[in-house]
């Protein structure tokens, strides 16, 4: 594989907005109902000190996708080049074998019975841009590349969380 995109989520930065979401659906034209990306809320805590903590969730584009060895067409489909898993249309006929594999619940379904999931916005990506989500998120709380930048990014972030509190043992 050349290269392994991914996306990078800050919770402390999430403001709550839904903006991935609606650019998302907005792109895709998204049928009512199906989110290929989503924002969820947890929160904790006993009252009156109760606290949240929002998470934006998508496909996670599986090193090993297990809905990829799933499909008994051969419909989803991780991309060599990128890493960006695909799905065929074409082939999908909605076995739901997929959403069965997945660890995380990711494939959705819509009324034509076919799955359907973030696909990276491979297109963007494509011309060197962003995916929707983390282009419009106002907070910057998504980010994208390749898994060895978002990883040097975390490092050099998790850096300067250490340097700010004065803790040199991290």
């Amino acid at each position: 594989m050349v290269k392994q995109y991914g996306f990078d989520f800050d919770p402390e930065r999430c403001v709550q907005c839904h903006a991935c979401e609606v650019a998302c659906k907005n792109l895709h034209k998204v049928e009512w109902g199906i989110k290929w990306r989503r924002v969820m809320t947890f929160w904790s805590g006993p009252f009156p000190m109760v606290t949240n903590r929002s998470v934006s969730f998508s496909c996670l584009h599986c090193g090993n996708p297990p809905c990829e060895a799933a499909c008994p067409r051969g419909a989803i489909r991780k991309r060599p080049e990128d890493g960006i898993v695909a799905v065929d249309q074409e082939k999908c006929f909605g076995c739901h074998l997929c959403l069965m594999a997945c660890p995380f619940g990711v494939p959705q379904f819509g009324a034509d019975g076919k799955m359907q999931k973030c696909d990276m916005c491979v297109d963007l990506v494509s011309q060197g841009k962003e995916p929707a989500c983390v282009a419009t998120c106002p907070a910057e709380a998504l980010r994208f590349g390749t898994l060895q930048e978002l990883s040097e990014r975390a490092t050099q972030q998790h850096a300067w969380k250490i340097a700010e509190k004065g803790d040199l043992a991290g």
